[in-house]
């Protein structure tokens, strides 16, 4: 019987208008409701909210990385079903868009801003500092491991 370090886990990304990513990997990182997750072949099965934040995937030595707007995810029999509103790749995203987007974003946090801010704001403001992280983040392969 195979070693669970030598399989792969099942990682489904699912949005109302597509299947955004459904591929074997070797790990997932993702940004949950109570902080960083990783998730490896043979995981336990769990539910969590997830918040905005950039999904790491991890896979033959390469690393992909997907902002997550939100959602919920689902570990069960080697399989991550992740299910949200929106997700977008690095080539989704127009980079000088997202850097002139974060610009009054920025200004905004400098500022003292108003403590009634809608949540609205906060969630805008929020999808505008993910985009422009994953708009700078370009296909890696991950450093060999030294033996």
């Amino acid at each position: 019987m195979a070693d669970v370090a030598e399989k792969k886990v099942r990682l489904r990304i699912i949005t109302p208008d597509e299947i955004k990513f459904d591929e074997n990997v070797d790990m997932i990182v993702m940004r949950c409701a109570t902080g960083d997750m990783g998730i490896l072949p043979g995981h336990e099965p769990l539910s969590a909210a997830l918040t905005y934040g950039i999904l790491r995937i991890l896979s033959g030595g390469e690393e992909r990385r997907l902002a997550v707007f939100g959602g919920l995810a689902e570990v069960q029999n080697n399989v991550i079903t992740i299910l949200t509103n929106l997700a977008e790749w690095p080539e989704d995203v127009n980079r000088a868009h997202a850097m002139t987007d974060l610009e009054p974003i920025m200004q905004l946090l400098q500022e003292q801003v108003d403590d009634i801010e809608t949540q609205d704001d906060r969630a805008r403001r929020r999808r505008v500092l993910e985009r422009a992280k994953v708009s700078m983040h370009q296909f890696t392969k991950t450093p060999e491991k030294k033996s």
